[in-house]
């Protein structure tokens, strides 16, 4: 099972200073609308998601249709095929994407120690 590209999604208080202390470490602004609270930053393969007011704590992100650098694949298992998998496997969702749906999707769980996970599809 391919679960796609990985990155983390931070919840910042005060988008522009996280972004400049992002770029003091080496990211370069990759995409994103500031003005809509949201950026993403690059350093080579490592990507990080700066998020002001859209959501509470941090997010460990898989991408599936995603590489590393934001292009969509020619194939990948479609997030709803994922989901299914990991329910089958016993794993509890705490949020699910529309099993009867196309395209874009998501789904959260969390993790043992309440470590939150996002499945974001975009493709």
């Amino acid at each position: 099972m391919e679960i796609g590209a990985f990155s983390v999604s931070l919840s910042v208080k005060d988008l522009d200073a996280s972004r400049r202390f992002y770029e003091a470490l080496g990211f370069e602004p990759s995409g994103g609308d500031a003005g809509q609270g949201w950026l993403i930053m690059r350093s080579g393969t490592t990507v990080i998601g700066l998020f002001k007011g859209m959501f509470e704590g941090n997010l460990l992100t898989f991408s599936p249709g995603w590489d590393q650098y934001a292009k969509e694949l020619p194939r990948f298992d479609d997030i709803r095929t994922i989901q299914k998998r990991l329910k089958e496997k016993g794993l509890r969702l705490t949020s699910e994407a529309d099993e009867a749906g196309k395209g874009p999707a998501s789904f959260t769980l969390e993790d043992p120690d309440g470590n939150r996970i996002l499945f974001d599809q975009y493709v």
